[in-house]
């Protein structure tokens, strides 16, 4: 079965790499988050906001979980073809390298044509921070930081999921990501309804995200420095991220670069000083976006040949396990 899932998840890494997310087409996130939606405003009110919270996020995943495995195991009772494919199509929808590479390069093409303007719009549309008096470096680290943390979050994680439980893991990784990125938040209304979701989130990323910052210093010659300083950077920093997890890619891009990550944002015109990741050998510019593309294929390629990797010495393992027992 492990096989199968490799398949479906080079499929769909190919189906993601050609069509992407056509803004048209109809897709389950958008369906899920409409069930977030309906749930948040029926619940999150009142007393026991936590318990209330947990109760919406097990109820979605056990709901996204069962259809999709009702689906997958419909497709592979008419034919493994029939399954792998209808698998890699799910799994597809699920990962968004394309999507988070245009989103990147929507902002690049103003910046590097001069148009700071233009730049900014392009990137309030993907960042939570003002950007309306930004400077070239400052626009640029904001496209530079939503690729290196969407790395794992986007693709790397649910590509994961897809190994280890086949589509229906890695929809409930989308599922858990939805619901953490629509009420995840530290703030009045949903600090304590979404605690479950964004604690959840967190634990579904804690080893892809680690995976993923290695795999990008494997997989990239560090600019300027030594293989040796770039790993001392990534385990220096990583930690120092808010977030338990997307410190890893943000810091792994950081050393890689030359640059540094992090620091002063504005959030409806109130200053919020994040740590810095990475050394300021290099000036941030708006090339360094395409370098951070260049980071993500990179990643991604060497990510899927080490799901490769690991998936077969597991079905070998298996196999031997299975040959070799008495009965």
């Amino acid at each position: 079965m492990i096989v199968y899932h490799l398949a479906a998840i080079t499929i769909a890494y190919f189906i993601d790499m050609l069509i992407g997310d056509p803004p048209h087409w109809p897709h389950p996130v958008r369906w899920i988050g409409s069930l977030i939606s309906v749930f948040e405003k029926r619940l999150n009110k009142g007393k026991n906001k936590r318990l209330k919270g947990l109760a919406m996020l097990l109820v979605i995943l056990l709901i996204v979980f069962l259809i999709v495995l009702l689906l997958v195991v419909i497709s592979y009772q008419i034919h493994p073809i029939v399954g792998i494919a209808i698998e890699s199509i799910i799994i597809a929808t699920t990962i968004a390298r394309k999507s988070l590479k245009e989103a990147s390069l929507d902002v690049y093409g103003p910046l590097e044509k001069g148009d700071l303007a233009g730049a900014r719009k392009k990137l309030s549309y993907i960042v939570g921070r003002d950007t309306d008096r930004l400077i070239e470096g400052e626009i640029a680290r904001g496209a530079i930081e939503t690729v290196a943390e969407n790395t794992s979050d986007g693709v790397t994680a649910p590509l994961f999921w897809a190994l280890i439980g086949g589509a229906p893991l890695a929809m409930v990784y989308r599922a858990t990501n939805t619901c953490d990125s629509m009420v995840g938040y530290v703030n009045e209304r949903y600090k304590d309804f979404g605690w479950a979701s964004a604690k959840w989130d967190d634990v579904l990323n804690w080893i892809p995200s680690r995976l993923t910052g290695i795999i990008m210093i494997i997989g990239t010659k560090p600019v300027r420095i030594e293989y040796r300083k770039a790993w001392m950077i990534l385990f220096r920093d990583a930690m120092k991220h808010p977030s338990p997890n997307s410190g890893w890619g943000e810091a792994a891009v950081a050393a890689i670069l030359g640059i540094q990550l992090g620091g002063i944002n504005y959030y409806k015109g109130i200053a919020s000083n994040r740590a810095t990741m990475g050394d300021p050998i290099n000036p941030i510019q708006a090339g360094h976006i395409l370098l951070a593309n260049r980071i993500l294929d990179k990643t991604v390629f060497l990510f899927l040949l080490f799901l490769w990797i690991g998936g077969m010495i597991v079905e070998l393992a298996f196999t031997w396990i299975k040959s070799s027992a008495p009965f």
